[in-house]
């Protein structure tokens, strides 16, 4: 990805789904959508066809019904928000943003173990 793609609120809801499913149809992702938020079938259908021209899912229309997938990963699209996010919100200081996040969320067993395995590596490094 050679220039920086900024998702927007509803974009990252779609890529949420996409990235979920790997691939699907316009009216697989308005039926999950319409699960927890009220969405126009045209709507998702427009906010997708934006995403295809921004570059941020591809589109298989090699049939009648277009089948679409997330053109960026998941992992770039996080490092890319939490990084703006250390920058802007807690400037610079990856430590504030984790001390935040571990305050306002109590982590269970396994995601401590998880954090201290990375935290270990870390050490090492």
């Amino acid at each position: 990805m050679s220039k920086q793609i900024k998702p927007t609120e509803s974009e990252l809801e779609i890529l949420r789904i996409l990235w979920d499913k790997g691939t699907a149809t316009v009216r697989e992702v308005h039926e999950v959508l319409s699960e927890h938020k009220e969405a126009g079938y045209t709507t998702t259908l427009k906010l997708m066809q934006i995403m295809f021209e921004k570059g941020i899912v591809a589109r298989d229309d090699s049939s009648k019904t277009h089948i679409y997938s997330a053109a960026i990963t998941r992992e770039s699209t996080q490092q890319q928000l939490v990084g703006k996010m250390i920058n802007s919100l807690f400037g610079g200081s990856s430590t504030q943003l984790v001390m935040q996040a571990l305050g306002n969320h109590a982590p269970n067993q396994d995601e401590l173990a998880e954090i201290q395995k990375l935290l270990d590596n870390l050490k090492k490094q």
